[in-house]
């Protein structure tokens, strides 16, 4: 295939990013603990599992972790753990787009970016539950099949050209201009 410019150009088929979105929450979950609570002494996140899926322009992430709620009761003399699981369905806009993407199948990475983690926890107005605002950002890709255009090299690849004599050798005057700590700084990375 040619091109105006008159380089000659091979499309290729392969699997590429294709969209891509992004979305923070915020959250409150109502717990319900098995005492009425006399004050809040921590709180805390675990065991979240999530999966997503491709939805239209949307990226569906569905999920679940549980609430810990440590508490004390009977006027701060005893203490106890409130644990219940949640679940939640964030909606994530895919604010880039391919709209050359040859199939509407499509692989989804979904990424936490910041894991459910506990804002605030503290006893609701009527003094028998426990609010506990959660915030969780989502990073989502989708990957599928499109069609690059790369340019051809019409000379082939450069292995194909004729061998010319190189001289590798490095002079003296050439290597003391060498600066030993060139690459000094990325080696360390």
């Amino acid at each position: 295939m040619s091109h105006k410019d008159g380089f000659n150009y091979r499309e290729i088929i392969t699997k590429a990013v294709c969209g891509k979105g992004r979305k923070f929450s915020e959250t409150t979950h109502q717990i319900n603990p098995s005492h009425r609570p006399s004050s809040i002494l921590g709180c805390w996140i675990i065991n979240h599992k999530y999966s997503a899926e491709k939805k239209g322009d949307n990226v569906e992430v569905q999920g679940s972790y549980d609430i810990n709620v440590w508490y004390s009761y009977s006027k701060n003399t005893k203490t106890d753990v409130a644990t219940q699981t949640v679940t939640y369905t964030d909606v994530i806009p895919l604010t880039m787009k391919d709209e050359n993407v040859l199939s509407d199948e499509m692989d989804v990475i979904a990424r936490a970016i910041q894991q459910p983690n506990t804002l605030e926890a503290a006893i609701s107005k009527c003094g028998a539950n426990v609010d506990v605002q959660v915030e969780r950002e989502f990073v989502v890709e989708c990957i599928g099949e499109t069609k690059v255009a790369v340019a051809v090299n019409p000379d082939g690849c450069i292995d194909d050209i004729p061998s010319q004599d190189y001289d590798d050798e490095v002079s003296d005057e050439e290597f003391e201009r060498l600066d030993p700590n060139f690459l000094h700084g990325e080696l360390g990375k």
